[in-house]
């Protein structure tokens, strides 16, 4: 009988491919975490770390040699994230990985209003294109990160207009991860949108972090002229102010106002509302 199917993690030193390895480690599952530095790599049991990064080099295809199943956690934002990203697939498959699971972004596609799901679409096409087994999921904004969101003043700024956003717990996002990961031949060629349960407008996600948190928290609908300026401060380069403009304006097109049933399908339970989580971490003001 042949043994368990080789698992390599990228992203372990990140918040998504760490919570994804620590569930694996728990469940005794051997794992290879692939890190650019790794010495940042959790220290888990049953878990080799490699020295990896998203490249087509000797050194990636090394290191992905004899995994079966490879969880691809998108790079980091860059302007040739696309690159790095098609040349890791080209990696893969000539190290002969078997099944490659992606996280990409809900509404991905080729004219998304949201400037990098139109990388994460180049990204699924090149991996379809490359004949290896696939799974994708794609992730709607992380509600983890959502009180980030808000200002000095206790303002969340965007030119969101009065749009949705079903968005999902990182955790859930990890569950579902690792229930493809140790069956992946039952979700090839598939895509998953992964959302929370509800489509949130910025009003009402603005409302639930006062009630939680109780620090006063509301929202601003920008014109695109104020998001422009007022993210003009810090300096950023134009193609990632837009990616931040563009956040908003996704919103506001409804391209993350779709709500699936994946999580509770895949992760079995059910997908975790706004409020929960943040009455998981929230510290009353």
């Amino acid at each position: 009988m042949p043994g368990p199917r080789r698992i390599a993690i990228t992203g372990s030193t990140g918040l998504l491919g760490a919570k994804v390895a620590r569930r694996l480690a728990d469940r005794g599952r051997s794992q290879v975490l692939l890190a650019r530095d790794p010495s940042r790599a959790p220290d888990l049991t049953g878990a080799e770390v490699r020295r990896a990064d998203y490249s087509d080099s000797e050194d990636t295809r090394r290191a992905l040699a004899g995994v079966d199943t490879l969880l691809m956690v998108s790079a980091s934002e860059t302007p040739d994230r696309v690159e790095r990203h098609l040349a890791f697939i080209d990696a893969a498959s000539a190290a002969g990985v078997g099944h490659v699971v992606y996280t990409s972004f809900q509404g991905a596609a080729p004219a998304a209003t949201f400037t990098l799901a139109r990388d994460h679409w180049a990204t699924e096409e090149h991996l379809r294109a490359s004949g290896l087994a696939h799974t994708i999921l794609r992730d709607s904004l992380y509600a983890d990160f959502l009180p980030q969101m808000v200002g000095e003043v206790g303002v969340i700024r965007g030119p969101a207009g009065d749009g949705r956003a079903a968005v999902v717990a990182q955790d859930d996002i990890a569950d579902v991860a690792v229930a493809v990961l140790r069956d992946p031949g039952r979700h090839d060629g598939r895509t998953y949108d992964l959302t929370g349960p509800e489509a949130l407008s910025l009003a009402e996600i603005a409302q639930t972090v006062s009630e939680v948190t109780g620090r006063p928290v509301r929202y601003h609908a920008e014109t695109l002229e104020e998001a422009y300026a007022s993210r003009s401060r810090y300096g950023a380069p134009e193609w990632q102010v837009d990616a931040w403009v563009s956040t908003y304006t996704a919103i506001a097109a409804g391209e993350m106002a779709a709500v699936s049933d994946a999580v509770p399908t895949l992760a079995g339970h059910p997908a975790t509302a706004l409020r929960q989580l943040l009455a998981k971490t929230a510290t009353p003001a």
